[in-house]
């Protein structure tokens, strides 16, 4: 019986061993495709350059995500594109202000609270080789991502076309100078020689300058960012503005300054009676004029 017993308690004891060891495994398992997913979340096979000299891509890349700290993770991007040889087009780092709180603590106190957001909109141009390497350095800023968008347009055809059409336009300029050349006589032939030459050149150029945009575009991978941070708050004491009231003198000195207007006001009455003297004057004499023929 007791030999049973300890049989028991062994195989016991070796499936519990067991079975801590497959969820430790199970565990690590996890972990690390968490790490993985983590690093390599935004990354995409779009964004890894083919050697493939039949085919160009234009990539490009646009993709939001939420951050701890917008400041923090704006400057180790940046300097991410720096390391891999790329260049900031279009950076905008603005604070979008929710609320504000003014509270009065105390007589000259005031409590500001502030809630805002930190946003910032950054277009980047990466070399092609190094896209795939700089948006899994991104990757490592992101706190959470809203969405990825990573794009590879195939203009192999669209780049042949315009050689092709450069090549026909070289031709006919060719072809137009040497007419000019030879056979024009006329002041009318040569001048619609001349511009239709002229006309062959201009969109030969724009062929050209349309050709070398592509290239740009091949060479150098545009990237969208938007990063956004949760709100903050920020309290901070201000001196608070006082009342009106505040400013006024005391009563005795607005008592002094009564008489003092009152006074003004006694000299001001005083001259404007002694600028009427003539008139006063031409009253008195009015006055006894009257008195004296009235007794008669």
């Amino acid at each position: 019986m007791k030999t049973i017993a300890k049989l028991g308690l062994t195989a016991f004891i070796i499936l519990a061993v067991l079975f801590s060891c497959k969820k430790a495994d199970t565990s690590q398992e996890t972990l690390d495709y968490t790490t993985t997913t983590d690093s390599t979340a935004i990354s995409s096979l779009a964004a890894v350059e083919r050697k493939d000299s039949k085919h160009k891509f234009i990539r490009t890349a646009d993709i939001k995500f939420k951050v701890k700290n917008v400041v923090k993770s704006t400057y180790a991007i940046e300097n991410a594109v720096s390391k891999f040889g790329g260049f900031v087009t279009y950076t905008n780092l603005q604070s979008n202000i929710h609320d504000q709180i003014k509270t009065k603590i105390s007589q000259d106190s005031t409590l500001e609270t502030t809630k805002y957001t930190v946003e910032n909109n950054i277009t980047i141009r990466i070399p092609n080789t190094q896209l795939d390497t700089v948006i899994k350095t991104i990757a490592k800023q992101i706190d959470f991502l809203d969405f990825r968008i990573i794009k590879a347009d195939d203009i192999s055809l669209k780049l042949l076309s315009n050689q092709l059409s450069q090549k026909r336009s070289a031709n006919t300029e060719k072809r137009v100078e040497k007419a000019i050349d030879e056979k024009g006589k006329k002041i009318n032939d040569i001048m619609e020689a001349e511009n239709t030459l002229a006309n062959q050149k201009e969109a030969n150029d724009n062929r050209t300058i349309d050709n070398l945009s592509l290239q740009d575009q091949i060479n150098f991978s545009t990237v969208t960012l938007q990063l956004y941070q949760n709100e903050t708050i920020r309290q901070e004491i201000m001196a608070s503005e006082k009342n009106s009231n505040a400013y006024k003198p005391n009563l005795g000195i607005q008592i002094l300054d009564s008489l003092k207007n009152g006074w003004y006001i006694i000299e001001s009455v005083f001259v404007f009676l002694i600028n009427l003297w003539p008139f006063i004057l031409i009253g008195f004499g009015g006055f006894f004029l009257y008195k004296k023929y009235s007794k008669e």
